[in-house]
């Protein structure tokens, strides 16, 4: 019967469901709207046309857009709703124009109820092999740890001016059976060298589908103004890990080096990863947005093969 509340009786529910736009729907994207297809109504940022089939077959309504390009943003203005913001910035200076972009598409009409934002534990820099929470001061060392700090900073400002509710989630490295580049193998062929074990650095971990698992649950239980270390349980230095990982996939465990002489064979990109120790603390990822994790060590997530609908 029609009520004061609902004058036109129940409502459909495909009008009840809340929205969800996914901002970046790449490998973590799918997983997570695998995930949440049954209960929300999904959407999804993408500036690839050639996508557009794929998306929709995943049950998701694309917007065609890019976060380089403001004017291509407008129609997200006034979408609401929840967002999960997963697109990495562009790979040039130490500022994140993207999603300054993109709150600023949010600011021209009435704001989302909750945006969460995936960002990089990176922001810590190096912390000597130490625990680290997220109440630790921030102190990053490369240009792509200090893009990820500007667009925390840029988030969180615009919820202080708006009434969106935001939450940040600081992930490690993401890994997975199933997914692309998703274990050390191609590393392990390519005999890439480790750190000695008077210099080796801790490495932190999180599996692809607790990490689909995680924006979830922080799209609902995320605390306004709030950073999550979203990291398994693993506590390994990466030495050990990658001598862990050959004899488990049957390869030659990698020579191991002084720090100099990696210096002088490693990118950037890589020695970035070895000049940098730390061991995150997950207490607030348990316990304020409840996740239990399939894989609590980087062990069981590479043994155990999962599915996302499982």
């Amino acid at each position: 019967m029609p009520s004061n509340q609902t004058p036109l009786g129940a409502l459909p529910s495909r009008f009840k469901k809340q929205r969800l736009l996914i901002v970046g729907c790449g490998d973590i994207g799918v997983r997570l709207a695998r995930l949440a297809r049954p209960n929300v109504r999904l959407y999804a940022l993408t500036s690839s046309a050639h996508r557009i089939t794929e998306l929709r077959e995943l049950g998701i309504t694309p917007i065609l857009g890019d976060l380089d390009s403001p004017p291509t943003l407008n129609r997200l203005a006034g979408l609401g709703g929840r967002i999960i913001h997963l697109a990495p910035p562009a790979q040039t200076n130490t500022v994140d124009q993207r999603t300054t972009n993109l709150v600023r598409a949010f600011s021209k009409r009435h704001s989302p109820v909750q945006l969460v934002y995936s960002s990089t534990s990176g922001v810590y820099g190096d912390c000597y092999g130490e625990w680290v929470a997220e109440t630790r001061a921030i102190k990053p060392s490369t240009d792509r740890a200090k893009r990820r700090v500007h667009a925390e900073e840029t988030i969180k400002f615009f919820g202080l001016i708006s009434s969106c509710k935001i939450s940040v989630m600081r992930v490690p490295g993401i890994y997975g059976l199933d997914r692309p580049q998703g274990t050390p193998i191609e590393r392990l062929k390519r005999g890439s060298p480790v750190l000695n074990k008077d210099s080796d650095v801790y490495t932190n971990h999180i599996h692809s589908n607790d990490l689909a698992r995680a924006c979830w649950l922080a799209i609902w239980r995320g605390d306004n103004q709030r950073t999550y270390n979203i990291s398994d349980d693993s506590n390994m230095l990466m030495g050990d890990y990658m001598d862990w990982a050959a004899d488990h996939f049957g390869y030659p465990r990698p020579p191991r080096v002084s720090l100099q002489q990696a210096k002088s064979t490693l990118s950037e990109m890589q020695l970035s990863f070895m000049q940098e120790s730390r061991q995150l603390i997950n207490h607030r990822m348990k316990y304020e947005l409840k996740l239990r994790l399939n894989f609590p060590s980087i062990k069981d997530g590479l043994t155990i093969k999962d599915s996302i609908e499982s």
